[in-house]
């Protein structure tokens, strides 16, 4: 998975924070919502503009930022 293209960071959108490409759901969101229990059907369904390989992407970015590396991301 290659989180890098369904993930932007633009900092005139949602403050810099880490958004589904395209959209202004912030990857934090996508996280939040599946912490609590919401499978990835359920979020594609409350954020139509949502994939299932977006929301895919934000577990993989969830998961490099796990490993405590320094992530950079394209502008």
């Amino acid at each position: 998975m290659n989180w890098q293209e369904h993930i932007t960071v633009d900092p005139n959108v949602c403050h810099g924070k880490p958004c589904i490409k395209g959209t202004r759901v912030m990857v934090s969101v996508i996280l939040d919502n599946l912490a609590t229990g919401l499978t990835p059907e359920d979020l594609i369904k409350s954020y139509p503009s949502v994939s299932r390989e977006a929301v895919q992407a934000a577990i993989a970015y969830a998961a490099d930022l796990a490993r405590e590396r320094v992530i950079t991301l394209p502008a």
